[in-house]
């Protein structure tokens, strides 16, 4: 696998070597030993699975600590477009997001550490993405950052009138009103 570092310190693009033949083609979407050595230690403990259609935009989501996620994501049918945001106070990169369009075609995984909130929106007719998390889900450190803030500059490349969220995802914080209880480390 060929790890892309981003602009962003603990967000990796990542992008396996894919073998084709006539048959088809076939490839290593995780090797554990091959992560540590390129990106780090990781103990990942659930799997996750989500279908949406065209226009569904999910986040941007986070668990609180001391329940805190890194998450390995990919979309294995259609397209999305993958966002993750820092939200670690004190980070020189407060506030920046990443982007990275992951499709069944690109094979691209986005791996996203602590103390970002992340998310996405469906680009195709309909998606199928699963990601990897280093920690259970705990409902209780369940949190958010609203997707719709304007100040984070992101393109989420959906009309607004064709997108589709969460009652959940519309009652979330902007950045600016929100105490994060992440802090940058070195």
């Amino acid at each position: 696998m060929e790890v892309i570092k981003t602009a962003i310190e603990g967000v990796f693009i990542i992008e396996p070597r894919i073998f084709k033949d006539a048959r088809g083609y076939f490839f290593e979407s995780f090797s554990l030993r091959e992560f540590e050595e390129k990106i780090g230690p990781i103990n990942f403990v659930q799997d996750n699975e989500s279908m949406s259609s065209y226009g569904v935009m999910r986040g941007l989501h986070f668990q609180r600590p001391p329940f805190t996620q890194s998450k390995l994501v990919r979309c294995v049918k259609g397209a999305v477009l993958d966002v993750a945001v820092d939200i670690r106070k004190g980070s020189p990169t407060y506030g920046k997001h990443v982007a990275v369009e992951l499709t069944e075609d690109n094979h691209r995984q986005f791996f996203i550490s602590k103390g970002f909130a992340h998310g996405f929106s469906v680009l195709s007719e309909t998606a199928i993405f699963q990601y990897k998390c280093d920690e259970f889900y705990h409902p209780e450190a369940d949190d958010g950052i609203s997707i719709l803030d304007e100040s984070l500059g992101i393109d989420w490349q959906i009309p607004a009138e064709k997108a589709i969220l969460s009652e959940k995802d519309t009652k979330h914080l902007l950045l600016k009103d929100y105490d994060s209880p992440f802090t940058f480390t070195l």
